[in-house]
């Protein structure tokens, strides 16, 4: 009984959508599952997907038990484009791909998934999200053997290897923005903020990334909207701006 009045009582304080998902998601619908613990976690504010503890990304189940940045819907977005673009530029062929700042390592995952000779890297700062990476890639049935998994700072602890194509969602967030509560208090900030105009790993893959791409190579960078023409500005005149599903600046893709 008391169960019952608890979940009345912080329905109003959680939607009715999040408990609905919360109960499909984490407890496959079960209708005695105890979610009290749950809603309390939502009530202080933490993110759904934390609490779910996983996120779906273009047909894979992403998790994020490391809390990791919860990939966004932008980033799904410009992931969908870029593999639509692969598949026209490679066909069955191999390439090389590196998912750079990784995180819960989304993007490359779907690469991953999409592309059978794919030899996909994944770099990432955090040790803790490069073993998620790991789980990642093993609970979604992928091919480990054409995966590589580097703990690095941007490039810095990279092979010197080049790739096909780079794509990456660095940190971009400008260190005085106000950001939602769910946001500051939850995600990591070390995914989230770069310098005081948000650029600084930006102009750091900018200048390091020739390095690592092979002629004829990409790269794809996901950046702020608000800062976004200057973000595209320092890859060179060649470089292109896009839109995303919402009308925002959100894409600079870099040829080489």
């Amino acid at each position: 009984m008391y169960a019952h009045m608890h979940t009345v009582y912080t329905a109003a304080m959680v939607s009715a959508e999040d408990i609905r998902a919360l109960r499909r998601d984490k407890y496959n619908d079960d209708p005695d599952a105890d979610m009290a613990l749950d809603i309390t976690r939502l009530e202080k504010g933490e993110p759904l997907a934390y609490v779910i503890g996983w996120i779906p990304f273009l047909g894979l189940r992403i998790n994020l038990d490391s809390h990791p940045l919860i990939p966004r819907p932008e980033t799904e977005w410009w992931t969908e484009k870029l593999i639509e673009h692969i598949k026209e530029k490679y066909g069955d062929n191999e390439f090389s791909f590196l998912d750079l700042c990784a995180g819960s390592g989304a993007t490359g995952l779907a690469v991953l998934k999409e592309f059978p000779n794919a030899h996909v890297a994944f770099a990432e700062l955090m040790p803790e999200h490069c073993a998620l990476i790991c789980k990642n890639i093993e609970e979604n049935g992928l091919d480990m053997p054409r995966a590589s998994i580097y703990e690095s700072d941007l490039f810095s602890s990279l092979p010197k290897e080049k790739y096909d194509i780079i794509a990456t969602n660095p940190p971009y967030v400008p260190e005085g923005r106000s950001l939602d509560a769910s946001v500051k208090d939850f995600e990591p900030s070390e995914a989230l903020l770069s310098g005081p105009d948000g650029l600084s790993h930006v102009r750091r893959i900018a200048q390091e990334a020739p390095l690592y791409i092979k002629k004829g190579g990409e790269l794809w960078l996901e950046c702020d909207s608000e800062h976004a023409e200057t973000a595209r500005a320092l890859f060179g005149e060649d470089a292109q701006l896009h839109i995303d599903q919402y009308g925002r600046p959100r894409l600079v893709v870099s040829y080489y």
